[in-house]
């Protein structure tokens, strides 16, 4: 008994102690499993919504043009002699640009000048026989009726005169009209027919840019000319030189829209635009619009879900987030402006989005409004 007994006892002190060695292994284990079922919360970046006045700058580029650009033409028919405009000339008020062919306007002229001297000799024989009948009548020499014809034909000379009196004033209006002159000082932009060409009446012989204007015109979508402000400060600059720059107001907005871009021309006046910008000069156009309180998030906090923007919502109170779809008004890299889809107060995730889904369990890393 006693020898047996001593040899079982190694046996069972080798079996304690790999036990004993063993457990805290399976402890381990136990542990480490209960650790891996309990979600680690996901590190995001929040920003807390509200809404303020946002401010969005414009920028568009267009051309320098004159504030009143006119076509001068003839008023009547004929064949020019001569038409040395060229473009860019600059001319002064009065100056001759073109000048017609003047044969038979001066054969009406002088035709007119004859019947008015033909008027006027027919007047003061009238007037002379009116006199003597006059007179007669008075002395009992002649008849009331032969008084009454001579008071009828001095009224019907003077008449003819009137008559031949207009007449020789369209003549005169008439060989004036042979010569373009110029009604204002301006610069000469477009140019028509050369000399030896028939023109009709009204037909573009040059186009003159007055120079007491200056406007900066610039094609612009629809969507901005509906959300501008009244009245807003346009700074304009040169394309090629930002240093070159002048400021205006917008001064006329076109009433429809072009058939080909399908958008509407915005003309700008320029206050005292400097000489550097001559007629035709790419410019750059800035305007800040100002919209009434709005919602605006940082572009990061964009996701899509169902094909349409959305964004990541989170549960201050359960630490988790949701996934809820916005209308978006505008974006760009920096910002996007929520028309519909959030409320004052709301807290979105800013950074983390692409590894979130629904009911996830969320720690914020940071904040910001």
């Amino acid at each position: 008994m006693f020898t047996r007994g001593c040899r079982s006892t190694p046996r069972r002190i080798v079996t304690l102690t790999f036990l004993a060695a063993f457990s805290p292994i399976v402890a381990g284990c136990g542990r480490e499993a209960a650790t891996n079922d309990t979600p680690v919360p996901r590190i995001v970046r929040t920003a807390t919504v509200e809404k303020r006045k946002i401010t969005t700058p414009l920028t568009f580029s267009g051309r320098v043009e004159a504030e009143d650009e006119v076509n001068v033409a003839f008023r009547i028919s004929g064949r020019l002699s001569n038409n040395d405009t060229k473009i860019g000339d600059r001319v002064k008020a009065g100056q001759v640009l073109a000048r017609l062919e003047s044969q038979n306007e001066l054969n009406a002229l002088r035709q007119a000048q004859a019947s008015l001297a033909a008027a006027q000799g027919q007047l003061t024989q009238a007037r002379n026989h009116f006199d003597r009948q006059e007179t007669l009548l008075a002395q009992g020499w002649t008849t009331r009726v032969n008084y009454d014809a001579a008071t009828q034909a001095q009224q019907t000379a003077r008449s003819q005169v009137d008559a031949a009196e207009a007449a020789l004033s369209a003549a005169h209006d008439l060989v004036g009209f042979t010569e373009l002159k110029a009604d204002a000082p301006g610069v000469i932009t477009a140019t028509g027919p050369g000399a030896g060409e028939v023109v009709q009446a009204g037909q573009m012989i040059a186009r003159i840019a007055r120079q007491d204007g200056r406007d900066a015109v610039f094609d612009v979508p629809s969507q901005m000319v509906r959300s501008a402000s009244a009245d807003p400060e346009v700074e304009v600059s040169l394309a090629d030189d930002p240093t070159i720059m002048a400021k205006g107001r917008i001064r006329e907005v076109a009433a429809q829209a072009s058939a080909v871009t399908r958008t509407f021309e915005v003309r700008v006046g320029l206050t005292d635009p400097p000489p550097a910008m001559r007629l035709g000069a790419t410019v750059v156009g800035r305007v800040s619009t100002s919209a009434g309180p709005m919602i605006d998030i940082p572009s990061s906090a964009l996701t899509r879900m169902n094909q349409r923007p959305a964004v990541w919502v989170v549960d201050p109170t359960a630490g988790t987030v949701s996934v809820r779809n916005v209308d978006v008004l505008r974006f760009d890299e920096a910002q996007a402006v929520i028309s519909q889809g959030l409320d004052t107060g709301e807290v979105v995730v800013t950074a983390g989005v692409q590894a979130l889904h629904p009911g996830q369990k969320v720690r914020v890393l940071g904040s910001g409004q």
